[in-house]
């Protein structure tokens, strides 16, 4: 079998897999999850690295759901170590005509608005609000961390030699 035609195999199984996915509330699938499902359910493996093939396999899920008129499904798929949507997804922005997001955390707010499209498009079960849009789970706990280690007060700083007071207080230069 050729490559291409493995391809479009797999990505028939993605969009499924994707809508599937979409119909849980906040859901997000990984990239590896992703990639072993398509395999088992198509039956065709591939011995070649992750990052060789999964772009190209949703590139494809991309122009297939812009076509359908259906949300971003590829928004759904992350990174199992950050949460992170990846560089692939400057494919949903360019097939969609709106301009590439450098920033990441504006490409991840994108991501997250383009999840709960999905979510309200294949009828996930919402809350009562119509749901919010959110960052994967994995991302949303590193920034809360990020967020209650930089969130204390700014330390405190003597007025005459502007060094960081130690925890007593007490200038240990000015005494």
């Amino acid at each position: 079998m050729k490559a291409a035609e493995a391809r479009d195999i797999w990505a028939e199984e993605a969009y499924s897999l994707l809508i599937d996915v979409a119909r849980t509330y906040h859901a997000v699938i990984t990239y590896k999850e992703l990639a072993e499902k398509v395999q088992k359910t198509s039956g065709i493996r591939t011995s070649a690295l992750l990052h060789n093939w999964i772009g190209a396999v949703l590139g494809v899920v991309v122009r297939e759901a812009h076509r359908r008129g259906d949300p971003p499904l590829t928004a759904l798929v992350v990174h199992s170590d950050d949460g992170m949507v990846g560089e692939g997804y400057k494919e949903v922005l360019r097939v969609a005509g709106e301009p590439p997001l450098e920033d990441v955390f504006e490409r991840e707010h994108h991501a997250a608005e383009a999840r709960l499209a999905c979510y309200r498009r294949f009828g996930a079960t919402l809350p009562p609000d119509g749901g919010t849009a959110a960052l994967a789970p994995r991302l949303q706990a590193t920034v809360e961390r990020r967020r209650a280690r930089e969130g204390g007060p700014p330390p405190q700083v003597c007025l005459t030699c502007f060094v960081q007071l130690p925890v007593t207080g007490v200038c240990d230069s000015c005494g």
